[in-house]
């Protein structure tokens, strides 16, 4: 197990524009979750700051909270406000679609879940800070994760006026020390010291961190993490065929029925988590710098990514193909690193819409304890050609006359390459004996150039007198 480093504590210093000093505001905009971090917050910030607290809770389709009781309890906690904006249909139609579109994948099965709330979120926070007149936003990140970066990012960004604040980084505060002036403050926490895990949870993707899930060499207990998904040997002993109807690359519809996005995800999640599908452990690459492991539960995406790869597979060229999964990573590593309003994503944002407008079709996909395998695919735009790629009669459609100059052609390249390679890193090296020449054949070697007659040069011609006179002339 590595030896862990040894931090020294440091008293934290604002160094950066964007963030706020006592005495600077006084209504400030609370990205309020009704947890620990953010419900100690919410006290902290009214002592520490002397400031009004507007708090905001935005329902992303998370199922574990009661968003009406958490809006009550941030009342009960001193804030002058409290609201709570259902964004379901905006983050499923925006959001969720785009990553469809991108297969999004983040080093192994991320389907990016928390990067995209994280866009959605600070733009619902500058609308509400703009519409309360708060000057300041409070957020709940640690100075150690990603979401600092996203949300001080993408609100400086969209309102370069909003300062930040991030009480986390600032007060230097363990779990149990929040527990402690949780019960102080008589502040009602679900959390304990005995559950080591967070999570972050959206209708795209659940994340849990903390505990053995830290550590590399440890094996995360998943009984005891997963929450969406069943632990495969555990799920039904039963294939689960569901077939997804996709129009521009966008599902709209499982097994016949038409739901939209925002009733749909939720549907395959449910569905493919009891089969055990979509959960990843995944060694991951912070933008900060760190090297962290997560545990993502992303049931529903696993497996519309997976149908639309196949069909998008089905009706693109190869050049198209290949192409696309470069932009597809790009679209992944600029989301997950807080670039998503980077002007670089139009311009794939652009190509994607393009390449899903003929991603028009059907799949079906089996889910059985864990695995998701695509089994078959159908489209109006499919490219697919039984007259010419069928291995049956041939039905005239494929000239297979062509095929072999076409391979004379396509492989000159590297086979002048491979020859010209071989000839001058065997220069001068001493030839095998099986590529020395046999007597017989050694009789039919020409002739040293000793032995060969020199043939005199012959004297250029001579020029007619006739000619020589016209040339005068």
């Amino acid at each position: 197990m590595p030896t862990a480093i040894a931090e020294k504590v440091v008293p934290y210093v604002k160094v950066a524009s964007h963030e706020a000093n006592k005495g600077d505001f006084k209504k400030c905009l609370l990205l309020y979750s009704g947890g620990l971090d953010t419900s100690v917050m919410l006290k902290w910030i009214q002592d520490k700051y002397e400031s009004e607290v507007v708090c905001l809770t935005i329902d992303m389709g998370q199922v574990a909270d009661d968003l009406e009781e958490i809006r009550r309890k941030a009342l009960a906690l001193g804030a002058k406000g409290a609201f709570v904006h259902d964004a379901r249909g905006d983050f499923a139609e925006r959001f969720c679609k785009e990553a469809i579109w991108a297969n999004a994948d983040y080093q192994g099965g991320y389907a990016l879940g928390c990067p995209l709330a994280r866009v959605l979120i600070s733009e619902l926070a500058v609308h509400y800070a703009e519409k309360t007149g708060c000057t300041v936003i409070a957020h709940g990140c640690t100075g150690k994760g990603n979401d600092q970066v996203r949300f001080e990012g993408y609100i400086t960004t969209l309102n370069s006026s909003l300062k930040i604040i991030a009480p986390v980084r600032e007060w230097g505060m363990g779990r149990d020390e929040e527990l402690k002036y949780a019960a102080e403050h008589k502040i009602p926490v679900l959390q304990t010291s005995k559950s080591p895990y967070s999570y972050d949870e959206n209708m795209w993707a659940n994340t849990a961190e903390g505990g053995e899930i830290e550590d590399p060499e440890l094996t995360p207990p998943l009984h005891r993490i997963l929450r969406w998904c069943t632990l495969p040997q555990k799920a039904a002993d039963k294939v689960d065929e569901v077939k997804i109807d996709f129009e521009g690359g966008v599902p709209v519809a499982l097994d016949g029925k038409r739901l939209g996005m925002k009733d749909l995800i939720p549907a395959m999640n449910t569905r493919a988590g009891k089969n055990g599908c979509g959960f990843y452990t995944i060694i991951e690459d912070r933008i900060v710098g760190l090297k962290v492991r997560g545990v993502y539960e992303n049931p529903a995406a696993a497996v519309l990514i997976a149908a639309h790869k196949k069909l998008e597979y089905l009706v693109s060229t190869r050049d198209e193909n290949e192409f696309k999964a470069g932009i597809d990573q790009k679209w992944a590593f600029l989301t997950y690193g807080a670039k998503f309003l980077e002007p670089s994503m139009r311009h794939l944002r652009a190509y994607l819409k393009s390449a899903n407008e003929r991603v028009t079709g059907w799949v079906k996909v089996q889910m059985y304890k864990g695995n998701i395998t695509v089994v078959a695919a159908g489209s109006p735009y499919s490219l697919f050609d039984a007259s010419m790629a069928t291995f049956d009669a041939d039905l005239g459609a494929y000239n297979c006359n062509a095929s072999a100059g076409f391979t004379e052609l396509w492989t000159l390249a590297q086979r002048t390459s491979h020859t010209v390679f071989n000839k001058v890193a065997n220069k001068g090296k001493k030839r095998p004996a099986s590529a020395v020449a046999s007597p017989k054949s050694a009789k039919k070697v020409a002739k040293s150039p000793k032995s060969v007659k020199k043939t005199p040069a012959k004297s250029p011609a001579k020029t007619p007198k006739s000619a020589k006179r016209s040339i005068k002339k």
